[in-house]
């Protein structure tokens, strides 16, 4: 394969930072980025935590990330780094595509998702798509993508939440969308003390500390978007 792909001319290369904890896959991929003279590899980090203070001492145009870390994950990192750095574009390359890891991920800002074993041309269009704004999906992720705004978001939060019932999956679903207990009671047609009970056991089962805590949880999972606030 040639080492030019995407080539671009008299314009500055496009500066990445690369972010995986096993240390030849980095080597490997410096290298097959390297290769391409309109790309420039600033470093690499074994976590998400030295990912973070990589990209505010070298400013990148693009973060090519693994999501399974140690400590910081791929996707806390890519969610603290567009929000202090909001013109930074994050680009996952993991072996994870099951639902959970893939929309985490784009929730968290990412603006594109390869799955490991995927070609050196195509990761370098992928950098190269991402730094110019598009978003880029590997085949497999395309996929699931679609099938989960054609109608399988149940399907995908049962499958999150696989502890939960269907009735507290519906008062987790109700708390996502900014209702309060006395909305939920009457959406739902129970008393305010048997919804208090089920926000209790949802707690438990998803092992948060408070309700905003398992708000954020719903909310990653996509719940909480076909109610009315009940604020």
């Amino acid at each position: 394969m040639s080492p030019h792909v995407g080539g671009s001319g008299d314009r500055p290369p496009v500066r990445v930072v690369i972010a995986d904890d096993h240390p030849m896959f980095r080597f490997g991929l410096r290298s097959a980025l390297s290769g391409a003279d309109s790309i420039e590899v600033l470093g690499e980090a074994p976590d998400g935590e030295q990912l973070i203070a990589l990209v505010e001492r070298t400013q990148p145009d693009v973060v090519l990330t693994d999501l399974a870390m140690p400590g910081v994950d791929g996707a806390a990192a890519t969610r603290r780094i567009r929000a202090r750095w909001p013109g930074v574009r994050v680009l996952v390359l993991t072996m994870h595509e099951d639902d959970e890891a893939v929309f985490g991920a784009l929730r968290a800002g990412a603006h594109g998702y390869l799955v490991k074993g995927a070609e050196r041309d195509e990761i370098v269009r992928a950098v190269l798509a991402v730094a110019t704004g598009d978003a880029v999906y590997g085949a497999a992720v395309a996929r699931r993508i679609m099938a989960f705004f054609t109608g399988a978001q149940k399907d995908f939060s049962a499958q999150v939440f696989p502890d939960l019932t269907p009735r507290e999956r519906e008062v987790l679903d109700l708390m996502s969308a900014g209702c309060r207990n006395h909305e939920i009671a009457r959406r739902l047609v129970l008393s305010e003390k048997t919804v208090r009970n089920h926000i209790s056991t949802v707690l438990t089962k998803l092992q948060v500390p408070d309700r905003a805590a398992a708000i954020v949880k719903g909310r990653d999972a996509g719940l909480g978007r076909d109610h009315g606030s009940g604020l």
